[in-house]
């Protein structure tokens, strides 16, 4: 596979995941001050008087931090240009979105999921964002980010996000003290040791299967260990010359993933249970476990004081014997509206972002990151998070991030999973699923993989 196998810890999996809506809904960040502002105008404005000038930027909840709020207002003591944000509810935004663009009438800049299939079917970024190939910060944004924004060799958009926090198990240290047990390296070893826990009266897992998109992160994460197992798989789906069902790599892992929901691991009430929960069930000590980004454990510590983040650790979903860390190195993106009357106003805005002490503001008071995706900042590693990125040195781009027409059925993927557990699919059900609607993208978007 071209270019999905990495050595070292850049890229990074962020909470984009299979999150259509827009994150977790966590704004997070600080009322900190932001950086004073500097003597000289940024980006095009000259170094003179200020602009009167308003910007409008939709976004989907939870994809704009306090960090960035706070920032916007010195950049408007600079510049005299206001940013007005429109936070659109996560399940309305690509709806509210669509319609905008649909009818020309597009906000000057909007938010959006990176991906190279997201950017083109989704957002038609050709027609309507700004090429922004030529600003300066790309020379400083993770070369693997600007790939999923670019296409035919242009930059469509800026994303400023913690793309090393890759979702993984979160693991209660003293429950598996207390029952023996080490961190898995094998399907098998993971299968015995939640096996484990279930005669010990803990539930393994806290699965949010309500969410709509959390679960499918199970089965596409690994993509990377797909792709070992069965060579070149990532650029094959990619030419139409091999399918999800041909995979004996993908039908291991859905099988994989039924058996755990039929074991029991995710509990009883795993199809109601929600993200919003997670924090609590974890400090509960009523669960071992839950697929998490890593921040949570920040917030199992405020949940339950006799908690530290330091009683938590991580391992990678080993699936299908994945021991790759995988990583997502996209996220909500920035885009600037090709129809938009201030262009070069909403070109400066990003260039003001991207700023490197800016960046740096963004990444200090926002206890939800612990890096962004920009070369020459300072790092929040925990211990734990340097043992993580140390214990799995190889390192792999996960299937939604590399393959096309992945990410845009995100949601149906998760139905179909659903159906699989209460029996109404069958694996091969699911793979089948995927790839018709694989095909349908395909030909919309004339691929000539597909169309040729």
């Amino acid at each position: 596979m071209a270019g999905g196998l990495i050595a070292g810890c850049g890229g990074g999996n962020g909470n984009n995941g299979g999150d259509n809506g827009g994150g977790n809904g966590n704004n997070g960040g600080s009322s900190a001050s932001a950086p004073a502002p500097s003597t000289a105008a940024s980006g095009s404005a000259s170094a003179g008087g200020k602009k009167d000038v308003t910007l409008t930027y939709i976004a989907s909840q939870g994809w704009i931090k306090d960090a960035e709020m706070q920032l916007a207002k010195k950049f408007e003591e600079e510049t005299g240009i206001h940013i007005d944000y429109q936070i659109i509810p996560a399940d309305q935004y690509f709806n509210v979105l669509k319609t905008k663009l649909n009818a020309g009438e597009g906000p000057d800049l909007f938010g959006g999921q990176s991906g190279k299939s997201e950017i083109s079917l989704n957002y038609n970024v050709e027609k309507n964002a700004v090429d922004l190939s030529d600003q300066e910060w790309t020379k400083r944004e993770d070369p693997l980010t600007l790939d999923q924004l670019s296409l035919n060799g242009k930059v469509y958009a800026q994303t400023i996000w913690d793309t090393s926090s890759s979702f993984v198990v979160v693991y209660n240290k003293k429950i598996f003290a207390d029952q023996g047990l080490t961190v898995p390296k094998t399907y098998a070893e993971f299968k015995d040791l939640c096996l484990k826990l279930l005669q010990a009266g803990i539930t393994p897992l806290y699965e949010p299967i309500a969410d709509g998109w959390h679960h499918t992160l199970w089965f596409a994460e690994p993509g990377p260990q797909y792709d070992k197992l069965q060579p070149n798989l990532y650029d094959d789906l990619n030419a139409n010359q091999t399918t999800f069902a041909d995979s004996a790599p993908l039908k291991t892992a859905l099988t994989q993933l039924k058996e755990m929901y039929d074991l029991g691991f995710f509990g009883d009430n795993a199809l109601s249970d929600t993200g919003a929960e997670s924090a609590d069930k974890l400090a509960s000590g009523r669960y071992a476990m839950s697929l998490a980004n890593q921040s949570l454990v920040t917030d199992i510590e405020k949940v339950n004081p006799d908690l530290k983040a330091t009683d938590f650790g991580f391992f990678v979903i080993p699936i299908a014997d994945n021991q790759i860390y995988y990583i997502n190195p996209g996220g909500p993106s920035k885009f600037v509206y090709s129809g938009g009357k201030h262009i070069e106003e909403a070109k400066q805005y990003l260039a003001y972002l991207a700023k490197p002490e800016n960046l740096q503001y963004m990444l200090d008071n926002d206890p939800t990151v612990s890096n962004l995706n920009f070369s020459g900042l300072k790092d929040k590693y925990t211990d734990e998070q340097k043992k993580l990125h140390e214990m799995y040195p190889e390192k792999g781009t996960d299937i939604q991030d590399y393959v096309n027409y992945v990410n845009p059925q995100w949601m149906d993927i998760g139905k179909d999973i659903v159906a699989m557990f209460g029996g109404a699919m069958s694996v091969d059900d699911v793979l089948k699923s995927i790839d018709k609607r694989r095909a349908d993208m395909a030909k919309v978007a004339k691929d000539p993989a597909w169309n040729g």
